[in-house]
């Protein structure tokens, strides 16, 4: 059933500079997951699943690929003659334009977007996140609270508390303080940078931030900061479950490494909460007479002839004979050689490692680059 009275503006404009050499040529939200995924799908299936049918894809560096995948929507049931998804660049008015400045200011360039389907509530999402979330429920939880504005949380490792935005909470979840990445945490409650806002009230906070020439017209930095020193109702919905920013290599791969061993429910074959993405049609994949496969993911349009241990073989991926490839994770179209052996790596999109190769060395994540054609007989660790 479609929820009409709430819109999502989805955030995929970063650089996703941490991850390097991955995106160089391509929005951090359009990045390959799982085998035959995008790191956007999970976001746009949760507003599917959620019954959100209103929404916004606000893109800024390097966004074609994104657009492309994205599309009309039809994956996600989000091609529709009322709502539907949008592409959100930044454009320019007569009085001139710019880049999203931070996460509010790109809300803000798009307001009159939002204003065309009059909500009473808008949720804020982040592209670039691993998880699976009922936005229903958070929603229900916001208007039981009578909430000014809601933010997700997750319970972190006390000791890993000082990287998050963290919100401290009475019993009731009410917040009443906000703390970026704090060195000495008071509680570890993590945000998730999730955000149902009464539509109405964020945007007098939206007007007032951009007119304030000191402000970041950032979300965590700026427009929650104010709300809380107003005295409005600011609440912590707990979430529990699988959730990771894939914003660093490490992680990037440590959540692929997740999805081989169903860790804490990162299911993406539970046909209750489906993920879904553009079907990139390819042959049925082919498995060489001498091939060895082990607690791995083989996609449509693989060609395996070597030994695969705990890896992700994504759509295209082509191994070859006498190869050995290792908690890896290799990207579409990528084309391992003979004699190859690899080792904790995550191999880029296209990327061609040649024969009598070494990558990585089973300690730190070794990553080759989108398109990257390495020679024979190279050893990178």
């Amino acid at each position: 059933m479609q929820n009409k009275e709430i819109v999502a503006m989805i955030l995929a404009g970063g650089q996703g500079s941490r991850l390097g050499v991955l995106t160089k040529h391509l929005a951090k939200p359009a990045v390959p997951f799982g085998g035959k995924y995008r790191i956007i799908d999970f976001t746009l299936s949760n507003c599917s699943n959620s019954g959100i049918y209103t929404v916004g894809v606000l893109t800024q560096y390097m966004p074609l690929e994104l657009h492309a995948h994205v599309g009309l929507g039809s994956p996600w049931d989000l091609d529709r003659r009322n709502g539907g998804v949008y592409i959100l660049p930044p454009y320019q008015e007569e009085s001139g334009g710019s880049w999203y400045r931070g996460t509010a200011d790109a809300i803000y360039q798009n307001i009159s977007f939002i204003d065309s389907y009059d909500p009473e509530y808008i949720i804020v999402l982040s592209g670039d996140h691993i998880y699976k979330m009922d936005y229903e429920k958070m929603l229900k939880f916001h208007r039981q609270k009578c909430s000014d504005c809601t933010i997700a949380v997750i319970d972190v490792d006390p000791n890993e508390a000082s990287r998050f935005g963290i919100m401290n909470t009475n019993e009731d979840l009410s917040i009443y303080e906000f703390e970026e990445k704090p060195k000495h945490p008071k509680s570890n409650k993590a945000s998730m940078g999730i955000y149902i806002f009464n539509w109405t009230l964020l945007k007098k906070f939206l007007k007032e931030d951009v007119r304030d020439k000191n402000s970041s017209n950032d979300f965590g930095k700026n427009i929650i900061p104010k709300m809380l020193k107003s005295g409005l109702k600011l609440y912590a919905y707990p979430f529990e479950g699988y959730w990771k920013d894939v914003g660093t290599i490490e992680s990037l791969w440590e959540s692929n490494m997740d999805l081989l061993e169903n860790y804490n429910g990162l299911n993406m074959r539970d046909p209750a909460w489906r993920v879904y993405s553009y079907n990139y049609v390819r042959p049925a994949q082919y498995i060489g007479p001498n091939a060895s496969i082990k607690d791995s993911l083989v996609v449509d349009g693989c060609r395996v002839y070597g030994e695969i241990i705990h890896s992700i073989l994504s759509i295209g991926a082509i191994v070859g004979k006498n190869a050995k490839v290792m908690n890896s994770v290799i990207m579409p179209d990528a084309k391992v050689g003979e004699n190859v052996i690899i080792n904790k790596a995550i191999i880029g999109n296209n990327a061609i490692i040649r024969r009598n190769s070494i990558i990585g060395d089973g300690k730190k994540v070794t990553v080759i680059g989108v398109n990257e054609d390495i020679k024979s007989g190279s050893v990178v660790k």
